[in-house]
């Protein structure tokens, strides 16, 4: 078993996605780990590595097959003909961020890559272009053809997995269904089991303050949430809850459960950010194809300078990796 080969997209060139990007493989233990394919522009590299001072040795492929191990190999798709500037929302640069990831998409369908980790785009850039979708997950998800997938966040000191991610609040809550919990439930043990967890834990949190209070605060527990954990009990899965969502992360934080499923966006970045804003990384489980993640966005106010920090990349990668060898070991 060889090294995993690791795609990575760039991201919005305005963004910090390339710097970040490189400034990864400045610290050489990655080259010990797996063969990664940058996937981009040149011009665009070669720009953030004048930023960052990236002076290694760049090989530039046409295919998979002319990698080389200990070498940043960059396949380019050079569609950056047009002038872009650091930190702005431009369309154009979100046709070519679309682009990076329909084909390390499809490079991983083929099984050309082992992996996909995905530098940041801005969805507004991604929209103006004619791509509507809400996120990467979402991208994933449609090009996959996945139907039952979720957005889960791992950090050292919490893991967390999303019933809902980029909808209003008020949807949100209305996504909160007895099927869909169930299935989130069923992902969260898939994801857990990608990290090396040989017999997760799982939490679930409650909608409502309290979880609800045996339904004084709202019933989304006993009508939706609770059918769906015991479901999944009787199917043998070692889950428990609700448990109300201002103790359940404090648990998981303390080593009681593996992970916490949470109901909407905010319910699981908001801790896990807390906790480790630049180690967590973004996952999507139930895809065909391992994706893993930076957990931050574009960062205009950073980009072009040289000042972000790779450390989310680096944990991204290290993921991907993770889940490569585990995937292959069973």
């Amino acid at each position: 078993m060889g090294k995993p080969v690791i795609g990575i997209t760039i991201g919005d060139p305005a963004g910090v996605g390339p710097e970040v990007t490189l400034k990864a493989f400045k610290n050489k233990k990655i080259f010990n780990i797996c063969i990664p394919i940058v996937i981009g522009d040149i011009n665009v590299i070669k720009k953030a590595a004048t930023i960052v001072g990236y002076d290694s040795e760049i090989n530039l492929i046409e295919g998979t097959d002319q990698c080389k191990e200990g070498k940043l190999n960059l396949l380019s798709l050079d569609n950056v003909d047009f002038d872009y500037r650091f930190g702005s929302i431009q369309p154009e640069c979100g046709r070519v961020a679309f682009e990076y990831i329909k084909t390390g998409i499809e490079l991983a369908l083929a099984g050309n890559i082992d992996a996909v980790v995905t530098a940041p785009i801005h969805k507004e850039a991604l929209n103006m272009a004619g791509f509507h979708y809400s996120g990467h997950t979402e991208i994933f998800a449609d090009l996959t053809k996945t139907k039952d997938y979720a957005m889960m966040l791992a950090s050292e000191p919490l893991k967390v997995i999303h019933v809902s991610t980029h909808v209003s609040l008020r949807k949100a809550c209305d996504m909160v269904k007895q099927e869909r919990v169930y299935n989130v439930i069923k992902l969260a043990y898939e994801g857990i089991k990608g990290l090396g967890v040989q017999a997760p834990r799982i939490a679930v949190a409650g909608l409502n303050p309290h979880a609800g209070e045996t339904g004084l605060f709202g019933d989304e527990e006993i009508k939706e949430i609770i059918p769906a954990v015991e479901k999944a009990k009787q199917e043998g899965f070692n889950v428990t809850g609700p448990l109300p969502p201002d103790t359940i992360f404090l648990h998981c934080k303390e080593g009681k459960y593996d992970i916490a499923v949470v109901m909407y966006h905010d319910q699981g970045h908001i801790p896990l950010k807390l906790l480790d804003f630049m180690g967590g990384v973004n996952i999507t489980v139930g895809l065909p194809i391992i994706r893993t993640s930076v957990d931050h966005g574009t960062a205009f106010g950073k980009a072009g300078k040289g000042t972000a920090d790779e450390t989310s990349m680096i944990k991204a990668i290290e993921t991907a990796v993770q889940f490569v060898i585990n995937r292959q070991g069973n």
